[in-house]
């Protein structure tokens, strides 16, 4: 068997970076499937082999990012992710050690290649269509709408006073401006608001720490892992939620390990005391600031206690310390109903396991749908609702899509907003009922 030089050599001695001008050597997927390991990762990207063992530490987007894309053709990811790519090139040309052979696919394993194809056509047609290119005065709106909703809730207060009433009604608005802030951030999160990747940061550092006390740091590192490997196990966070919840593939597990350290069979009640209700007030309050304090993103925590300054400081005259913190409570809360519903009700009842080594498109679409549309539908989830598209111009890039998948024989699927909500809690229920029954009998 031979070296990495070899076409269908066994794996061999690491080379280095290859020396520019001279003939790149030649690898096989035999050789690559090795390099998935910690501290050993491979990948291809446009038929080229990149060592990243070592550089994948120094990721922009996180090593685990970069990671879960090991001994696999990373060609769709590198362009969904990188906004400027001949910028991005530079970095990886002193990782670059090697080519496919000319015999061997673009993708390892039992993938189709038209559909890769059609895929890359599609989104190059999109581009030449400028359907990438963002509406200025739509994000201007989204901005000024959100902003009019902090002014609006604190004259709310400052004019009828602390009572109950305006409180309520202070809270809801409130909740409102930071679900769309959740909006807003994300797009700018992808870099499909202005041309230029640093104008995209700046402002979602402020939206994300100015107007909701968050990290964009954070919150980039968890979500691009999820849209890098959709409802996969240890590789997306959105479904890693064992031991307190079981999704897909981990009912059976828990079951036949006889696993039971919660009512599972009832998770779908369970959910509603402890999943909309804390997930932003607990869970991400907690894993933001861990977050920050342990990568030591300073610039983050400056922009995060901004907001609690603005915020305490401008209803602490009117509730006293204890009353702004529950006001602060009770927004929290809200929010974090509508965001477990809104983003969970397109991937939950979706398949979700293990890493199944799909093409970009096909991965997608298995963990995702989309919710039929309505002015107020599309406003409330922030334009959420066409997740499997997920980009700015959505009603013109659906129809594309949709041939694409009518095409392959993929599942387009759309639902109704009230049907995607409910089929929440018909999936946990599902998976607890298969935990039981694996728990029970095998």
């Amino acid at each position: 068997m031979g070296g990495i030089g070899e076409p269908g050599g066994g794996p061999g001695p690491r080379e280095g970076p290859a020396q520019a001008g001279a003939p790149l050597p030649t690898c096989c997927w035999e050789q690559i499937r090795p390099h998935d390991q910690p501290g050993d990762k491979w990948l291809v990207i446009e038929r080229r082999v990149y060592d990243i063992s070592r550089w994948a530490q120094r990721h922009p987007g996180g090593s685990r990012l970069i990671g879960h894309h090991g001994a696999e053709d990373a060609t769709d990811a590198f362009h969904a992710f990188h906004q400027d790519l001949n910028f991005v090139r530079k970095f990886l040309q002193p990782l670059l050690i090697g080519e496919l052979a000319p015999e061997e696919p673009s993708q390892d394993g039992l993938q189709n290649a038209q559909l890769i194809e059609d895929f890359r056509a599609l989104r190059q047609a999109a581009e030449d269509m400028k359907l990438f290119e963002a509406n200025p005065t739509f994000f201007a709106l989204l901005l000024g709408h959100i902003l009019a909703m902090e002014v609006l809730a604190w004259l709310i207060v400052y004019l009828l006073g602390p009572g109950w009433v305006p409180s309520a009604l202070a809270a809801a608005i409130l909740a409102v401006s930071q679900a769309q802030c959740w909006c807003l951030q994300h797009d700018l999160g992808h870099a499909s608001i202005f041309r230029k990747s640093r104008w995209n940061q700046v402002a979602q550092q402020f939206v994300m720490g100015q107007l909701k006390g968050f990290s964009a740091h954070w919150w980039n590192f968890r979500h691009f892992q999820h849209h890098a490997k959709p409802n996969i196990f240890h590789k997306d966070p959105d479904v890693t939620v064992a031991p307190v919840f079981l999704l897909g593939e981990s009912s059976v597990e828990y079951g036949k390990k006889k696993r039971r350290y919660l009512p599972y069979n009832h998770q779908h009640l369970y959910f509603f005391l402890i999943g909309p209700p804390l997930l932003t007030l607990v869970n991400f309050e907690v894993e933001n600031l861990a977050y920050m304090l342990v990568c030591m993103q300073w610039a983050d925590l400056l922009w995060a206690a901004s907001f609690y300054s603005r915020f305490f400081l401008s209803y602490i005259p009117f509730y006293g310390v204890p009353g702004a913190l529950l006001l602060f409570v009770a927004v929290r809360v809200l929010e974090s109903h509508w965001f477990v519903w809104i983003t969970q009700m397109n991937h939950i009842p979706k398949e979700i396991g293990h890493e199944k080594h799909r093409d970009w498109a096909s991965s997608q679409l298995a963990a995702t749908c989309n919710v039929e549309p309505s002015p107020f539908t599309d406003w409330f989830s922030g334009h959420l609702n066409f997740q499997i598209e997920h980009q700015h111009n959505y009603h013109k890039v659906a129809p594309l899509v949709k041939a694409l998948c009518a095409k392959h024989g993929l599942n387009y699927e759309v639902k109704p907003f009230l049907t995607a909500l409910v089929d929440i809690v018909g999936s946990l229920k599902k998976s607890g009922n298969v935990w039981l029954d694996a728990y029970l009998h095998q």
